[in-house]
């Protein structure tokens, strides 16, 4: 027979010591399923603040350009500054996080825990020329809706695995509440929009940028600075700047402001100038450059235009349009006729101007008389006669000792442009100090013999280019 150990031989300690042990495991593994039950520390914090179910959550999306990020930011400070005046940011953390929208983020917390409660994300966006700010880049934060209604909004900016394009997500409870936070800022979009008033360009340039809109200087150009034709410069002004004067009484009287103007001459003429004068002078105006690949944006500068009016709508070198070397040369091209469509789609009620340079008008005439009204006023800019010359001549040396006697130099530059001058004066200046190593001077005869030399055969092709005389 089998020996049967006598249970009276257990030490009643161990046996005591092992029901503690297995109470102890009993209440680790109720723990750990009560934690797998309970939601993430993101998750948690967005329900309690909505309070109701993540199937119950509802978002509201809206898109925007990615030049709008730092608008979509500065409403919604806007908005919490009088509802959350101490707003929390927070942020999602995890891998892969993509282009999903923000729900589609929190409901891969809940069931699958790939992101959780992280630091908000920041960005940099200009507001000008030489001055940015931070932005969230993606960000959540606690608010109410107009109505008092628990809700949550979240900003994210564009980035490297999405489209390009900001968004706006509201999420709550109740559908109208957080429609109804998305109208609210919006609305305040507008009253803070950071491109009224500025001079904009479409496309990357030397200033700091902001995707795809760059923020220039605006020039400042008195009339002295200008130098056309007797009653040109007052021509412009009246159509241009007249008109924008008088706005709220030519609506009143039923007329409209929309307007188109069309300068053209020879490369080098002062037109660029002109417009630059323009921007200085409508001090208040937005200004919206679209030149050479940038033109691919009219339709999104003309919106922005219409909403950040009074605005200026500047196309420079148009008659690259119109010379699409895949259609006939007769003003056929689409993307011309895209312009003047979009010219047309502004609305006549919308105080912009539209500002269109060429260096060949007759590239452009057949369709603009084909599509009348697009243009209100188109003006030649010529080459400068002598009186044009000599002022040239006086404004580009303003800051220089110009001891000479012009009245040769004036007859010697015949037929050349405004940028011929320009770049006569500074070579004068370069010769003088080459030779005397400091600020010296600038006689007459020097001047000539430069400007003889900027004209002769030899430097054909460098005096074409300057606005020269061609034959």
């Amino acid at each position: 027979m089998g020996h049967v150990e006598d249970m009276g031989d257990v030490n009643p300690e161990d046996l005591k010591a092992l029901a503690l042990g297995l109470q102890r495991l009993l209440q680790l593994a109720d723990g750990l399923r009560e934690a797998d039950d309970r939601p993430p520390p993101l998750i948690a914090k967005v329900l309690d603040h909505l309070g109701c179910d993540m199937g119950e959550v509802v978002s509201v999306v809206s898109k925007f350009e990615a030049w709008e990020h730092v608008n979509v930011h500065r409403a919604v400070e806007a908005y919490l500054a009088g509802r959350t005046p101490e707003p929390e940011w927070f942020g999602i953390s995890g891998q892969q996080q993509g282009s999903d929208d923000l729900v589609d983020m929190l409901v891969s917390a809940r069931r699958q825990k790939a992101f959780d409660l992280g630091a908000a994300e920041y960005a940099t966006a200009a507001i000008g020329p030489e001055e940015s700010v931070d932005v969230v880049q993606l960000g959540l934060t606690l608010t109410r809706a107009p109505d008092g209604t628990p809700v949550l909004v979240g900003i994210r900016g564009y980035n490297e695995y999405g489209p390009p394009a900001c968004r706006l997500e509201v999420l709550a409870g109740d559908r109208s509440a957080a429609r109804a936070t998305g109208v609210e800022v919006e609305r305040l979009m507008r009253e803070h929009n950071a491109l009224r008033g500025q001079v904009l360009a479409f496309g990357v340039g030397e200033h700091r940028g902001n995707g795809l809109v760059t923020f220039l200087p605006r020039p400042t150009l008195g009339p002295d600075d200008v130098v056309l034709p007797d009653g040109l410069l007052d021509s412009i002004e009246r159509h241009v700047v007249g008109i924008a004067e008088h706005s709220e009484k030519l609506l009143a009287a039923g007329q409209h402001l929309k307007r188109g103007l069309l300068l053209h001459g020879p490369p080098g003429t002062g037109k660029t100038h002109t417009v630059r004068y323009l921007m200085s002078r409508l001090e208040d105006c937005t200004v919206i450059l679209v030149t050479g690949p940038a033109m691919r944006f009219l339709s999104q500068a003309a919106a922005l235009a219409r909403r950040l009016q009074p605005s200026m709508v500047v196309i420079e070198d148009v008659d690259l349009i119109a010379m699409d070397r895949d259609h006939p040369r007769n003003g056929s091209s689409p993307l011309l006729f895209a312009l003047l469509d979009t010219m047309d789609g502004v609305g006549a009620d919308a105080d912009v101007t539209f500002v269109l340079t060429t260096n060949r008008a007759d590239e452009l005439e057949r369709a603009l008389t084909d599509r009348p009204g697009r243009i209100d006023l188109a003006v030649e800019v010529p080459r400068p006669d002598a009186e044009g010359r000599l002022r040239l001549l006086q404004l580009y040396g303003r800051d220089v000792d110009l001891r000479a006697d012009l009245a040769p130099v004036v007859e010697a530059t015949e037929g050349v442009t405004a940028s011929f001058i320009k770049e006569l004066l500074r070579r004068a200046v370069l010769e003088a100090l080459r030779r005397n190593g400091s600020s010296v001077p600038v006689v007459g005869d020097e001047l000539l013999d430069i400007a003889r030399d900027m004209t002769d055969q030899r430097h054909a092709l460098t005096s074409a280019l300057l606005g020269g005389k061609t034959g």
